[in-house]
C-alpha cells in the first residue's frame, strides 16, 4: 500500500538546509511508492499542533521552485528547539497524527538534538510494532556531528567566516596605526568554524594572525602576550575567537552568560569578543574593534559553497531513498575517500552514533601554543568551500523562495 511522507526541519538554520529538503522532496515526488509529501511547520511542535502543509501540491506543478528552494538559506519549513519529554501520551499524539495522514516515511533534518528525536521516535515505533521508516538528515554549521566526515552547512559557514576575515584584513591594512580586530565566531564547544577562518590566508594574506578554539584552555594573560607580540611585528592584528572559549577551570571567557541554559542544557553565551576588546584596550591601549557576525555566518545564502549545496542535496535524496527502502533509526551520511581529487561516498549510519554527541577538533590539529591550527586542518577544510553556487537573482537581489506560509495566518497549502 502506498504511504505518504512527512518532512521537518529543526534546530539552528544553515545556508544549505533547504538544499537537503529539496533533495528529499525531489526524490519523493519521483517515487512510485511514496504518495503525498507533507511538511510539518516548526518541526515536532508543528506536528503536535497539526500545523502541516502539502509539499506535493506546492512543488509538483512547479518543479522550478525546487531549484529556488535548493538555493535559499534558512529553513523553508521553519524550526523549533523542542525536546521530547519521552511521555507515553506525547508519543501517542505524534503517531496519531502519522496515522491520520497515512504516514509511512518520516524525515527529520537537523543536528545532534534533532537526531535524538529521530532515535526516540524510531525506538518507539519498533517497540510498538508500528510500520514507519524514521530517518534523519544531518545539518549544522558547527560541524560537531559524529558519524560523518563533515556536516552540511559547515562548508558555507566556513567560507563566510574566511571571507569576512579576508575583507576585514583588506580594510584594516590601509592604516599605519596599531590596531586589533577581534572576530567572534560561532562555536560553543567545538571550534571548527573558528578554525576555518585560516582559509583567508591566500595570496600572501597572513590574517588571521591568532586563532583560539574552545578545545584548548584559554588564558587571558597569554592572549595579551600573543597580541602584544604580533603588534610588534604588524600594524594590524586580526584575531578570531570561538564564542565558547574557556579557561583551564572550564569557565567561559564570555563577558556574560544569560541566566539558565536552553531546553537541551546548552549555555547561552554572549560577548566574548567584546570582553577581550576591553582587555586589550586596558592592557595595551591601542585601537580595538570587536566584530560579531552572529547569525550572518549561518544563513548567508549569497556566499554558499557549491560543494556544500550539492552534498546537502544528495544527503536529502539518500535519506528519502533509505526511508523508501524500509530503513529506520538511521541518518544519511558521507565519508571522504580522497582529498586529491576530493571525493566522498554516501551511506547510512545508526542514529544512536550521533544523537546527543559532539565531535571536537582533534588536539593535534591545533598548534602547540593553542593560538593557531595545523596544516592537517587546512587540508581537511580546503575542499569544503569550493565552488560558487548559481544563486538566482531578481532586481539585483537574491531571489529566495517565498516563506510566507510560515505566517500562521496564511492558510494556503495548510491541511
Amino acid at each position: 500500500m502506498i504511504k505518504n511522507m512527512i518532512i521537518g526541519q529543526s534546530g539552528g538554520p544553515t545556508a544549505v538546509i533547504n538544499s537537503s529538503l529539496a533533495g528529499t522532496v525531489e526524490y519523493a515526488l519521483q517515487s512510485e511508492t511514496i504518495g503525498k509529501v507533507y511538511g510539518m511547520l516548526n518541526g515536532i511542535e508543528g506536528l503536535l499542533d497539526n500545523n502541516i502543509i502539502n509539499l506535493t501540491e506546492m512543488f509538483k506543478s512547479m518543479p522550478h521552485e525546487l531549484n529556488r528552494l535548493k538555493h535559499s538559506p534558512a529553513m523553508f519549513l521553519g524550526s523549533c528547539r523542542f525536546k521530547l519529554k519521552g511521555e507515553e501520551e506525547e508519543f501517542k499524539r505524534i503517531f496519531r497524527v502519522f496515522d491520520s495522514y497515512n504516514i509511512g516515511y518520516f524525515i527529520y533534518i537537523g543536528g545532534n538534538d534533532s537526531m535524538d528525536t529521530v532515535k526516540r521516535l524510531s525506538d518507539y515505533a519498533k517497540e510498538h510494532g508500528i510500520d514507519i521508516s524514521i530517518v534523519g538528515v544531518p545539518k549544522t554549521i558547527d560541524n560537531d556531528l559524529v558519524g560523518i566526515d563533515h556536516s552540511p552547512g559547515f562548508g558555507s559557514a566556513a567560507k563566510y567566516i574566511a571571507t569576512c576575515v579576508r575583507e576585514v584584513a583588506y580594510d584594516t591594512s590601509i592604516y599605519s596605526i596599531k590596531s586589533v580586530h577581534i572576530i567572534e565566531a560561532m562555536g560553543r564547544d567545538a571550534g571548527w568554524i573558528t578554525a576555518a577562518s585560516v582559509l583567508a590566508r591566500q595570496d600572501n594574506m597572513t590574517a588571521p594572525h591568532l586563532v583560539y578554539l574552545p578545545e584548548v584552555p584559554f588564558s587571558v594573560e597569554k592572549f595579551v602576550e600573543d597580541v602584544r607580540k604580533k603588534l610588534s611585528e604588524l600594524n594590524s592584528v586580526i584575531v578570531v575567537v570561538s564564542e565558547g572559549i574557556r579557561d583551564k577551570d572550564g569557565n567561559y571567557i564570555s563577558a556574560r552568560q544569560d541566566k539558565g541554559d536552553d531546553l537541551f542544557g546548552h549555555a547561552r553565551l554572549s560577548g566574548t569578543a567584546a570582553y577581550l576588546k576591553d582587555v586589550i584596550e586596558r592592557e595595551i591601549g591601542c585601537k580595538v574593534r570587536a566584530l560579531e557576525p552572529s547569525v550572518l555566518q549561518r544563513s548567508a545564502g549569497h556566499l554558499v559553497s557549491l560543494c556544500d549545496v550539492n552534498e546537502a542535496f544528495n544527503l536529502g535524496s539518500v535519506a528519502a531513498r533509505a526511508a523508501e527502502e524500509g530503513n529506520t533509526g538511521v541518518f544519511s551520511t558521507l565519508r571522504r575517500t580522497s582529498n586529491k581529487p576530493y571525493c566522498v561516498e554516501y551511506g547510512l549510519e545508526d542514529v544512536a552514533v550521533v544523537a546527543n554527541r559532539e565531535k571536537f577538533v582533534p588536539r593535534e590539529w591545533i598548534n602547540e601554543e593553542g593560538n593557531d591550527v595545523t596544516e592537517e586542518m587546512v587540508t581537511y577544510l580546503k575542499p569544503l568551500i569550493r565552488g560558487v553556487a548559481q544563486t538566482p537573482y531578481r532586481a539585483g537581489m537574491p531571489d529566495y523562495i517565498d516563506i510566507r506560509h510560515l505566517d500562521v495566518k496564511m492558510q494556503k497549502y495548510k491541511n
